[in-house]
């Protein structure tokens, strides 16, 4: 089982936000389904158009998605405010009703919620779309840079460093609209798994270095996977590695019949028949040639490796599909 709490705090009295809402609102439409429709995570979203997210409705909510129930995986979002109280040196996320003395929740006491959630929650995912969120997993009081105490099966992701900012848009805060690309495929890997470590490389290589900079921190041993999407390539044809490649080393010979288009080859090779089931294959090897399985020897592109009777082999990420295939763990 999977739960997800996602908050987004629009509605502060003093200093109101715009996108925060529609953030939360669009990741838990993302994260209740996968992308073949089948179901994900069981959502509760919390937003101030629905409901007054104060500090106990914030606490509660909260405490309930780490201490109840066993769960494969839980994962906090949150988009609003966030701070650091320069007095104490504690980081909080900020209710709506949050004020000087009383902001709302602590980076800290999220953190002990999510450490003691191990073993009965085997992942806990935290994501903050809130200024000065590269706070979470550091220890109060104590200065800036110290060791983080992050628990097992704990993950962190964040929209900023301790001291950065993260920017609000016109729709979607900067950070959660690349998540939210992210999350519907942006970043999946070949099989379709969409991970926090790759949710975090998608943002990091989308924002420039004069722009927020997320934070990442995880203690993890598992493979947490947030979403799944359609696979870059389909399982059969990586199953097949094996059979096409008997060995990591090999190179899969090629020769005119692998090309069905006979209008715009040189002259000399029209007169060679198309093999259907080579056709086939090829298309199978072109599309590992697209993800980066497999490359033509000797050629440029795969189409002058048939033409020319080359080959292609497998790259180092061709050959461990190949050795996943035939441990079977495809």
């Amino acid at each position: 089982m999977k739960k997800a709490l996602v908050i987004g705090i629009d509605d502060y009295p003093t200093s109101p936000l715009r996108s925060c809402v529609n953030d939360a609102t669009a990741i838990s439409q993302l994260l209740e389904a996968n992308g073949d429709g089948s179901p994900n995570f069981s959502v509760q979203t919390l937003t101030s158009n629905d409901v007054d997210v104060g500090s106990a409705v914030l606490e509660q909510a909260i405490s309930e998605l780490f201490k109840g129930g066993d769960a494969e995986t839980a994962l906090l979002y949150f988009a609003g405010h966030g701070i650091i109280n320069p007095e104490t040196n504690a980081g909080y996320i900020v209710s709506s009703d949050g004020k000087k003395g009383a902001w709302g929740m602590s980076l800290s006491e999220i953190l002990g919620l999510a450490n003691g959630a191990y073993p009965k929650i085997k992942s806990s995912v935290i994501i903050l779309d809130c200024c000065h969120s590269g706070y979470a997993g550091e220890v109060a009081g104590l200065t800036a840079g110290a060791a983080a105490i992050i628990g097992t099966g704990v993950t962190i992701l964040t929209a900023s460093h301790r001291d950065g900012v993260a920017e609000d848009g016109q729709r979607h805060g900067v950070f959660t609209d690349i998540l939210l690309d992210g999350l519907a495929g942006g970043c999946s890997d070949i099989r379709g798994n969409i991970t926090p470590a790759s949710l975090y490389s998608h943002v990091d290589q989308t924002l420039g270095p004069w722009e927020q900079r997320p934070i990442y921190k995880a203690n993890v041993q598992n493979f947490v996977t947030l979403r799944q999407v359609e696979p870059k390539i389909p399982f059969d044809v990586l199953r097949r590695l094996p059979t096409y490649f008997p060995d990591r080393a090999h190179v899969f010979p090629l020769d005119p019949s692998y090309e069905p288009d006979r209008q715009n080859i040189p002259e000399e090779f029209r007169s060679i028949p198309v093999d259907d089931n080579n056709v086939r294959i090829f298309k199978e090897l072109q599309k590992c040639n697209r993800y980066g399985l497999v490359v033509p020897v000797d050629a440029e592109h795969m189409y002058y490796a048939a033409i020319h009777s080359k080959g292609c082999r497998l790259t180092a990420l061709g050959a461990h599909y190949r050795k996943l295939a035939e441990m079977k763990r495809l």
